[in-house]
């Protein structure tokens, strides 16, 4: 038997209220009830799709950054690539992705497979979209890219995590120009 397909208009309703609520009650405290009665929707409705808030989350975020990230930039200056790439990718991680990501990744610590979900839709794709610019000339030969990109989500990741300093544009530039300075 074959359920009802999936109305865009509530799947979005129910995308934003998770993002909503997280940005004003922080991870922690949002719920599937609270989700489902921020977007109008039954909890049935809800049910039917997650079983979980971080699935509702993840499936946010996938959406978030399908939608306000563009493909990595190609200008034929790989410095300036770099530079608008994690522009980008920190102007995201600065807002309500930031809150959601971290959320995210603590439940991926005591679950592997959701760890293993989270790498392949999030994670993954944003470290192979960093390494594409990376390998078009951003860093000698010599350097190795997957050490790089470690180096570099992982300067986000900890501000992400510790909240001592801003993941943001300036943090993009710092990055870029310590690239630079590398070749």
């Amino acid at each position: 038997m074959v359920g009802r397909p999936r109305s865009e208009v509530a799947r979005q309703a129910i995308l934003k209220a998770a993002l909503d609520l997280c940005e004003r009650d922080g991870y922690p405290n949002v719920t599937l009830k609270g989700i489902a009665a921020a977007a109008g929707v039954g909890r049935q409705t809800l049910y039917r799709w997650w079983q979980t808030k971080r699935e509702v989350l993840l499936e946010a975020m996938t959406d978030l950054v399908g939608t306000e990230m563009r493909p990595p930039p190609v200008s034929g200056d790989a410095g300036a690539d770099l530079a608008a790439f994690l522009r980008e990718t920190f102007g995201v991680a600065h807002g309500v992705a930031g809150q959601v990501v971290v959320g995210l990744m603590a439940e991926a610590q005591s679950d592997p497979g959701f760890g293993a979900e989270l790498r392949a839709k999030l994670i993954g794709p944003r470290r192979q979209a960093l390494r594409s610019v990376l390998e078009r000339g951003a860093l000698p030969a010599d350097v190795d890219v997957e050490l790089a990109v470690d180096l570099i989500f992982g300067a986000m990741w900890y501000r992400l995590l510790n909240r001592h300093a801003e993941v943001d544009e300036a943090l993009a530039e710092e990055i870029a120009a310590l690239v630079a300075r590398l070749g």
